[in-house]
Parts: structure tokens; sequence; C-alpha cells
């Protein structure tokens, strides 16, 4: 009787394929993404087009004005003011910082919570 191999390898199973869903959900153009399950932490390049494909949308950097980003997330335009939240798509959209190069989004499935 050998159940341990079998234990074994269904216990590191979910291990194995977690980073590779969340490799698979989250690519992009001037962009970099960090995913968890939920949620993606996006870093734009500014002055070029910018996209990153999180979380089965498409997530787009449109301008930057002060301190109000505009983003296209899964077709429909919102505009954030950095520090602050939106929702677009059924998605919670937040700026977290503006840079002269970078603006940082995270963008997570709404849940109703906030």
């Amino acid at each position: 009787m050998r159940p341990f191999p079998l234990r074994r390898k269904l216990a590191v199973l979910p291990f194995v394929l977690l980073p590779l869903g969340a490799a698979a959900g989250c690519g992009g153009e001037n962009a970099t993404t960090e995913c968890s399950l939920n949620a993606c932490t996006v870093t734009f390049d500014r002055g070029v087009e910018a996209s990153a494909s999180i979380l089965g949308v498409k997530a787009e950097l449109v301008k930057v004005e002060g301190q109000m980003v505009t983003l296209k997330i899964a077709g429909q335009t919102v505009t954030v003011p950095v520090g602050e939240g939106e929702q677009a798509e059924g998605f919670d959209v937040s700026v977290q910082s503006v840079t002269q190069d970078k603006v940082v989004v995270k963008i997570a499935n709404g849940g109703g919570g906030g």
C-alpha cells in the first residue's frame, strides 16, 4: 500500500497550478502586472500607449491630467482621482500613485465590498 505518494501529489498540485493560473490572467503592453486571485496591480508606463489584459478584460491608460487618471476598463471609460476609487464594468478601480513615468492602478473584482 502506497497512499503517501498520492496524498503528497494531491497536496502539491494546488501550489503548482496557482502560479500558472495567475500568470495566464495577466499581461500587458508598456505595463507590468501583479495579480492575485481577485485583483491585479497594474503599473502603466506614461507617454506611450499602455494596456494590460487582466482578470479577463483589457485595461488601458487613456490620459493623466494632474491628479485625475482616465482609464478604459473593458471598454468603459472611467476617471479616477489619485488615492481614490471608482467602479467600471463590475470592477473596483483605484489609482494608487502617479509619477512622471508611471501610473499604478489596482483593479479588483467588484464584490459589493470596498
